[in-house]
């Protein structure tokens, strides 16, 4: 480091939590601060981030965050984001807009992409063409629409339709009011992403002066983490940008709040369908402070407090809640994230008169589990679940080292000295663990909950009339402006209306797409990741067993055969997950029985597990564990216990399930349009997701319903379909074990196997019976929302066509050209997704889209597109290398040996694999052109859902064969 003159090191330490060297660097010339995780990860991350407090609600941060990636000093394309997309190996490529901060993050394995994509997000950052081009503002943010002098001018723009359908969510609203009212003085009292009635205020002056605020190297927070070299991208950085800016004062504080003397109580209203019921659809919530953001140890203190008073099965506040009837589901949400933290507890589907009697259960449990002490294991087993967490460090899909990025910045934002406090976690644990026997939770209830004024009594009514005047309001302020317009200011937007379609229209000249790095496909690792399976045999049992180093840490699934099961357990199917584990067995209450799992393992589950193969689709019902080696033997003789001695005789127990999970089905409804239309288009067709829609979908939320709304009279025939249910999975004969570990975890399994297979009772009570019968429903589900997610499907499989690498290559090619273009750039959709499967199932789903017809005519004009197609070799070599980044992202150790498994069990082997690797990277323009016919045969099947604004299906209902509303 001693090179590296134009820095200053503030700081150095080991951070044995991230297995980092890191080093806190001050650029001395521009005042950015750099903070380097020098280790062996290979997925290597980059992020910028600036503190963007917002002075109001028009969503500023949000619409820079889109806006910056749209052309850059350097790289002059439209669509800088896209074509990064299009045509780098990225593992992670996003940008975050918070309440009070504004993040950049990308990841990469491969050093030159990783590169190429530093330099483009740090010259879209500081160097954006945001004053050069309007249309960039216009089309990400909002602007008048007009075609003609005989139509309605409207409103578009991205982040206006994205923010009008996140304001369609009930649980949005909520949260956004909760955190607006609880600080009304600095910036957490304005909405960052954007209020659609307040977006429409925003100018572009405004827009161009809060980035030439906020977007300086002295307010930003530079992070790199991974194996990289850091001398050279110091001094990069420092050549290329930092060098070129003077230090300045940028005033970027954030007011404190200062505290209520009292608390405040508010009312709010929220949209539902003239469809669904109002009664008992009230939000009830709770908010009180919770301490500083900067102070790590109480922020985990309270993500452990949430889990053992609202999350943990059985949890007392929870429970207190239920038995007084108030509210059929109660959750928690903990705002982390901030300078000064809250946490909210929430009644869902509650009566409306019941907001007092809300406030003095919570206060008088709270009261009480201050005098009589939390029950001491439930910390231990809080505790141990999020130590195992955060020691595992999986976080899905997002590399590692993106989450530690967020983490930084949860203290390094609020003290510029301190950037590791809530990476440091072990400390954390350490203390708790000798304090877990003392009243140091107890305290924090008291200080927070009973002795602090600063709290929020907030209760969110249905309204179904409040959609209507909103669009009554929007349509009447755009008619007066309209009719206050000249003849020569209609010609005006009626121009600009053309000239933005035009701009949107126009393709990026080769000489600015020349400007893109790209990578070749000599870039490409033509092996792909191996299968990791081992096929054994244990006990007369099939083990799949995924050799692997996994940390100490196994991985196990046992799955049961159930594919032929009645269609009329298939509700029943859906339910099961939240019934095993959920309620008292023979030898544990419930609430025992999970302190016992969370303090010996990292989860005990159980759910549905579908998979396709080439002509066919399997179905198992599994339990599934993660658990240290010598814990084994315990995950095992619990799941016995859950399924041998699971007992269903507590109607008030199993009524508390069916209506926390009508509430799941309900919030999975609210923020997951695009998935209950995709499944429910292709159940018109495949019996694989006629079943998904039992359990998640349509058929899922109203079998539930019916079982809540006649509870009394149908509670026996629900406990005896249960019982036989369980009793017909759970069998020897069709039961297959994975397990994900190294030599010394497998050993210590094996010996467990014999002893599991002996306690399983299970028979066939089922016959293979299950019957289905395609039929082309074509709906419109209607909904409160203000946008629309529009779903077509079918299966190119059926038609006679095979799968080709080719297919890969158009996903990408039609994802983040045509279909972005079309549906996101020119249509306002926030976004559009695509797939086509090696087993022929294939979608398009718009996301928070303003339209319907328009969206689905977009996707009959893919045909045209392909037909039409043309690419040079250098933009089909970005197509491939996006389909090959998205497919080589390192995976956890669970992922490897989930993904081996099921490649395994649906048919794909390795030498399949590896041909289809060959395809993608050989792919040229004439594949992508035979391919004309094999989505016709998609297109051909006229599947189509639409989940959206019930004025808006009912404007375009000659496209449907069946009109109902999604919830009652």
């Amino acid at each position: 480091m001693k090179n590296l003159t134009q820095y200053q090191v503030l700081q150095e330490k080991f951070v044995k939590e991230l297995d980092s060297q890191a080093t806190f660097f001050k650029h001395k010339k521009s005042g950015a601060r750099v903070l380097v995780f020098k280790n062996n990860d290979n997925n290597k991350v980059f992020a910028i981030g600036f503190k963007t407090p917002p002075a109001n609600s028009t969503g500023l941060p949000h619409i820079l965050e889109h806006s910056v990636l749209c052309g850059t000093r350097k790289y002059l394309v439209k669509e800088v984001f896209v074509e990064l997309m299009k045509g780098s190996l990225n593992t992670f490529l996003n940008a975050m807009t918070f309440p009070d901060k504004t993040i950049y993050p990308v990841a990469s394995c491969n050093d030159k992409d990783f590169a190429n994509l530093m330099d483009v997000y740090m010259d879209a950052v500081l160097y954006p063409r945001i004053g050069e081009r309007p249309e960039i503002f216009l089309q990400e943010g909002w602007h008048y629409e007009l075609n003609s002098k005989e139509e309605e001018i409207t409103y578009n723009g991205v982040v206006y339709n994205e923010m009008k359908g996140a304001f369609s969510s009930p649980e949005r609203i909520l949260s956004s009011q909760i955190l607006h009212t609880m600080f009304p003085d600095n910036c957490y009292g304005k909405e960052s992403g954007g209020d659609p009635e307040e977006i429409i205020n925003l100018s572009y002056e405004e827009f161009l002066a809060f980035h030439k605020t906020y977007y300086h190297p002295s307010n930003s927070y530079i992070i790199l983490y991974g194996d990289l070299d850091v001398e050279e991208k110091l001094a990069w950085l420092d050549n290329e940008y930092l060098k070129n800016f003077d230090k300045i004062n940028i005033d970027a504080q954030i007011k404190p709040q200062k505290p209520f003397a009292k608390p405040l109580v508010k009312e709010i209203a929220y949209p539902i369908g003239q469809g669904e019921d109002a009664n008992n659809k009230t939000y009830l919530s709770y908010t009180v402070t919770a301490g500083k953001g900067l102070d790590a140890k109480t922020w985990m203190a309270f993500n452990i407090l949430s889990y053992i008073l609202l999350d943990m099965p059985g949890a007392p506040l929870k429970q207190a809640l239920l038995d007084a009837k108030i509210g059929q589901d109660i959750s928690s949400n903990f705002y982390d994230g901030i300078e000064e933290q809250m946490i909210s507890i929430i009644a869902k589907n509650a009566d409306i008169k019941d907001n007092e009697r809300f406030v003095q259960v919570i206060e008088q449990t709270i009261s009480d589990l201050i005098t009589k002490g939390l029950d001491k294991k439930a910390i231990q087993a809080a505790i141990n679940k999020y130590e195992f967490r955060y020691r595992e460090a999986d976080f899905g899909g997002t590399p590692k080292g993106i989450v530690y990025v967020i983490n930084t910045l949860d203290s390094w934002l609020y003290d510029e000295n301190d950037p590791f406090s809530h990476l440091e976690t072990e400390k954390i644990f350490a203390e708790f663990k000798e304090e877990w026997n003392t009243d140091y939770f107890e305290k924090l209830l008291e200080k927070y909950f009973l002795k602090n004024h600063h709290k929020l009594i907030l209760k969110a009514v249905p309204d179904k009339e409040i959609g209507a005047r909103k669009e009554a309001k929007i349509k009447q302020r755009l008619a007066d402006f309209k009719n206050s317009l000249s003849n020569d200011e209609l010609e005006k937007i009626i121009e600009d209306t053309k000239n933005l379609k035009k701009y949107q229209s126009t393709p990026s000249t080769p000489e600015e797409l020349a400007t893109i790095p790209v990578l070749t496909r000599e870039d490409i690792n033509k092996e792909p990741a191996p299968l990791v399976n081992e096929e054994k045999e244990v006990a007369s049992i099939k083990v799949m067993h995924q050799n692997i180093f996994t940390n100490g840490i196994g991985y196990l699934k046992i799955m049961f055969d159930i594919k032929g099961l009645p269609n009329n357990m298939l509700g029943y199917l859906g339910l099961l997950p939240s019934i095993l584990g959920y309620v008292d067995t023979k030898n544990y209450t419930y609430q025992e029985l999970n302190k016992e799992i969370d303090i010996n393992t990292g989860d005990i589950s159980f759910n549905t597990l579908k998979l396709k193969t080439k002509n066919d689709y399997l179905i198992y019902f599994g339990a599934f564990s993660k658990v240290l080696y010598h814990k084994v033997d315990f995950a095992l003789s619990m799941i016995s216990e859950i399924i041998n001695n699971s007992l269903l005789t507590s109607e008030k127990r199993l009524l508390e399930i069916i209506t926390k999970r009508k509430a799941e089905l309900e919030r999975r409804a609210s923020f997951g349009g695009h998935r209950i239309a995709v499944t429910r288009s292709m159940s018109y067709y495949s019996p694989m997701n006629y079943i998904e829609d039992y359990l998640n979908g349509v058929n899922a939320y109203q079998f539930i319903r019916d079982l809540e709304m006649n509870f009394k009279t149908k509670k026996q025939e629900i406990v005896q379909e249960l019982t036989k249910l369980i009793k017909h999975i759970f069998r020897k004969d069709n039961m297959l074990i994975s397990y994900t570990a190294n030599e010394e975890g497998y050993s210590q399994f094996v010996p467990h196997v014999e002893t599991f297979k002996d306690s399983l009772k299970g028979e066939s009570v089922f016959a293979n019976d299950f019957k289905y019968q395609p039929k082309l429903l074509n709906e419109g589900l209607k909904t409160s929302s203000n946008v629309q997610y529009v779903a077509r499907s079918g299966n190119f499989l059926e038609k006679g066509y095979t799968y080709h690498g080719s297919l890969a290559v158009l996903n990408n090619i039609l994802a983040i050209d045509y279909l972005w273009n079309n549906v996101r750039v020119k249509g306002g959709a926030y976004g559009c997704m695509i797939n086509f499967d090696r087993f022929g199932d294939s979608f398009f789903v718009s996301y928070r889209d303003p339209n319907l017809r328009k969206t689905n005519e977009v996707y009959e004009g893919i045909i045209q597109f392909i037909e039409e197609f043309k690419a040079s070799e250098e933009e089909m070599t970005k197509a491939i290398i996006g389909v090959i980044g998205s497919i080589d992202a390192p995976r956890t150790p669970a992922g490897t040996g989930g993904v081996s498994l099921f490649l395994a069990l649906s048919g794909i082997t390795m030498e399949a694999i590896r041909q289809e690797r060959e395809e993608i990277i050989n792919c040229k323009e004439q594949d992508i052109k035979d391919l004309k016919k094999v989505v016709q045969a998609v297109l051909d099947y006229k599947a189509l859902c639409v989940v959206g604004n019930e004025n808006k299906i009912e404007e375009e209902k000659d496209l449907f064969k069946n009109i109902s509303y999604l919830l009652k």
